[in-house]
C-alpha cells in the first residue's frame, strides 16, 4: 500500500457556501449589500479552499462584514485591521487575507497602519469603502468628504483637502490599485477575482452610497443618465475610450490628460491612449486616478498592477535561511550544549 497521500479536488462552490446565518444589519438600500453579494459570488471562482479564507475588519458599517461571511474571520478594532491582517498572513502565508475597512477607518484614526501595510507589500486583500463620510457615529464628516461639505461636523462646510486612497496607496509603493462602484457587481465580482490572483497588497477602492447620510454621493459617476459620459471602464491593453457609442477617449497633451472626440479635429482611435496597468512608472496611473468628473469620467477598474517581492514572501526566507544557519534546531539541542551537568 503507498505511503502517498492525494489531495483531494476541492467541491465544488457557491455563493450559498459563503453566506452566513448571521441577519444582515445595514441600512436598506446601503450599497454594502451589494459588495457581499459581490463578494460571495467571487469566493467559489477563487481556487482555494473554503476554509482558507479569512475576513478581518475594523470598525464601521463596514466592519460588520466578517459575521456574513461563512469563512472565518475577525471583528478587529477601528484603524488596527492591517496589524492583524498582516499577522494572519505571516503566521499562515497559505490563507487567503481579506481586510473590510472605510475611509474613515482605513485613512483616518488607521491611516498609519494602511500606508504601512501597503508600503510593505505583504498578500492580503483589503477592501476600501469610500462613502465619504462617517455612517456608524451618524454622518461627520470623513478623510474623503469634499471641499464645503456640509455634515454635522462640518456645518459651515468642511475645509480640508480630501485624500485620494489610490494616490495615497501609489506614493506608498502600492503595486496593485483598483477602483469599482457598488451599482456595478459584475465589474466588483471580476476585481475581486483578479486582486486574489495579485501577489502583494491589493487595494480595491469601491464607491459606495451611504443613502442616510451622504445619499448620491457619488451620483455624478452612478446615475444613468451620467454613467455613460462619466464612466471609463479600463482594461489593460485596450484603449481608453467611453461614451455611450465609445466615440470619447484619452490622449496625453503635453503632461496633461485631454479628453478627445474621434472624428473631430483629425482625432481618430489610434490616438488614444492604451492602457498599461503593468507599466512601473506610476505618473499615467496618477493622472487617471485624479480624473473626476465634471471634466473628466471617473477611471474604473484595475489602474495598477505591478509585480514585486511581498513581505511575507521575504519574512519566509529569511526565517528559512535562519534554520539553515543555526547551529541548534531545537531548544533541547540548545539547553544540552557545551558544558552539561546531571544532578542527582
Amino acid at each position: 500500500m503507498s505511503d502517498q497521500t492525494v489531495d483531494s479536488p476541492r467541491p465544488k462552490l457557491t455563493k450559498k457556501d459563503f453566506t452566513s446565518d448571521q441577519m444582515v444589519r445595514w441600512c436598506p438600500g446601503c450599497g454594502d449589500y451589494a459588495i457581499l453579494s459581490a463578494i460571495q459570488n467571487s469566493l467559489p471562482q477563487i481556487p482555494e479552499n473554503k476554509e482558507d479564507f479569512v475576513f478581518i475588519s475594523g470598525i464601521g458599517c463596514a466592519a460588520r462584514f466578517p459575521y456574513y461571511m461563512n469563512t472565518y474571520g475577525f471583528h478587529t478594532i477601528h484603524g488596527r485591521a492591517p496589524a492583524v491582517a498582516t499577522g494572519v498572513k505571516l503566521s499562515n502565508p497559505k490563507l487567503s487575507v481579506w481586510e473590510i475597512t472605510g475611509d474613515g477607518d482605513a485613512l483616518a484614526i488607521g491611516g498609519n497602519h494602511f500606508i504601512h501595510a501597503i508600503r510593505r507589500n505583504i498578500d492580503i486583500n483589503i477592501l476600501l469603502f469610500n462613502n465619504e463620510i462617517y455612517g456608524l457615529t451618524k454622518g461627520q464628516y470623513s478623510p474623503t468628504s469634499r471641499i464645503g461639505q456640509v455634515t454635522k461636523s462640518t456645518p459651515m462646510g468642511g475645509i480640508e483637502r480630501p485624500f485620494s486612497a489610490g494616490e495615497l496607496a501609489l506614493s506608498a509603493g502600492g503595486t496593485f490599485f483598483a477602483r469599482t462602484i457598488d451599482t456595478n457587481p459584475k465589474l466588483m465580482t471580476q476585481i475581486f477575482v483578479e486582486s486574489s490572483k495579485h501577489k502583494g497588497t491589493s487595494l480595491i477602492e469601491i464607491l459606495q452610497n451611504c443613502v442616510i447620510f451622504n445619499d448620491k454621493a457619488h451620483g455624478a459617476v452612478t446615475s444613468k443618465e451620467n454613467k455613460d459620459d462619466f464612466q471609463l471602464h479600463l482594461e489593460h491593453g485596450e484603449r481608453m475610450l467611453f461614451g455611450k457609442e465609445k466615440q470619447k477617449g484619452l490622449i496625453l497633451s503635453g503632461f496633461k490628460l485631454e479628453v478627445v472626440t474621434i472624428g473631430e479635429n483629425g482625432i481618430t482611435e489610434d490616438d488614444v491612449l492604451v492602457h498599461d496597468a503593468h507599466e512601473q512608472d506610476t505618473i499615467i496611473h496618477h493622472m487617471l486616478i485624479r480624473m473626476a468628473p465634471p471634466f473628466f469620467p471617473m477611471a474604473l477598474g484595475i489602474i495598477r498592477s505591478v509585480e514585486d517581492n511581498t513581505y511575507d514572501q521575504l519574512v519566509e526566507e529569511q526565517y528559512q535561511q535562519s534554520l539553515a544557519n543555526a547551529s541548534y534546531q531545537n531548544v533541547d539541542e540548545l539547553l544540552q550544549s557545551g558544558n552539561t551537568w546531571e544532578v542527582k
